[in-house]
């Protein structure tokens, strides 16, 4: 499944200061467009997504039942709160710090145990799905199924290194692969969904999900850079034909 990450959007919107574009117009193309999943990762600095926008785009896919809403965020007490309030079909738990400039690493989940183990049993009380930021290690995978968590979302950023790499370094493509590919095949093996996300695009996508098929890719910043180049009902198109919904 397609999830789409509307950060961008907004971001553009903030850099003047008004409603333009405005957000839920963009969203309601997207979803005219077949795409099944919304992600939003509000930061606390709100230099994209703002709390305002989550709960507004909590209420306008009240209208829209067979759309998941995706939310991402390190799990402060402010973000428990919101997830609390808005109980997204899924939240997705990244280990952040507050001024980061984008997510760049997946959680040391034994490190983090209790952490995790206090706020999965948290969203699990909610009813809300949850997913955990992951490196492609297929170490973590089991501390990931003794915390309590239902899928893992694999960074990709490594994948699309190695890939736009591939030409001068096959070798590296290969052995990134692999390590995605087994990393999933423990997950599913644990009874665990799998997701993916980070610098994911129309060009690598189709190679990732030869290797690693997933239960969802997550896609913001590419999807709106190749929509300047080609419009975005025809990024959507693409993107739709390539992971089938």
């Amino acid at each position: 499944m397609l999830s789409v990450n509307v950060n961008k959007i907004a971001l553009i919107r903030n850099a003047r200061g008004t409603d333009y574009p405005n957000l839920l117009h963009f969203i309601r193309h997207i979803l005219a467009a077949g795409v099944k999943g919304i992600t939003v990762h509000p930061r606390p600095d709100e230099r994209h997504i703002t709390r305002q926008d989550t709960y507004d785009i909590a209420e306008l896919l009240t209208s829209y039942p067979d759309v998941e809403f995706n939310i991402e965020g390190f799990p402060s007490d402010a973000f428990m709160a919101m997830i609390a309030e808005v109980k997204p079909a899924q939240c997705t738990l990244v280990p952040d710090e507050p001024g980061q400039l984008t997510s760049d690493h997946g959680w040391d989940v034994e490190q983090q145990q209790a952490l995790l183990s206090d706020v999965l049993g948290r969203l699990a009380a909610m009813g809300v799905r949850s997913s955990l930021f992951l490196d492609p290690l297929p170490s973590r995978v089991e501390a990931v199924k003794a915390v309590g968590a239902d899928r893992i979302e694999l960074y990709t950023e490594s994948f699309a290194r190695a890939c736009a790499g591939s030409a001068e370094n096959p070798q590296l493509l290969s052995a990134c692969l692999r390590d995605y590919r087994e990393t999933t095949d423990k997950a599913r093996a644990l009874g665990l969904g799998v997701n993916a996300g980070h610098d994911l695009n129309l060009e690598n996508l189709a190679t990732f999900l030869e290797h690693c098929p997933v239960d969802e890719v997550s896609i913001g910043h590419a999807l709106v850079v190749e929509s300047l180049e080609m419009g975005m009902p025809e990024v959507l198109k693409r993107y739709l034909a390539i992971t089938g919904g």
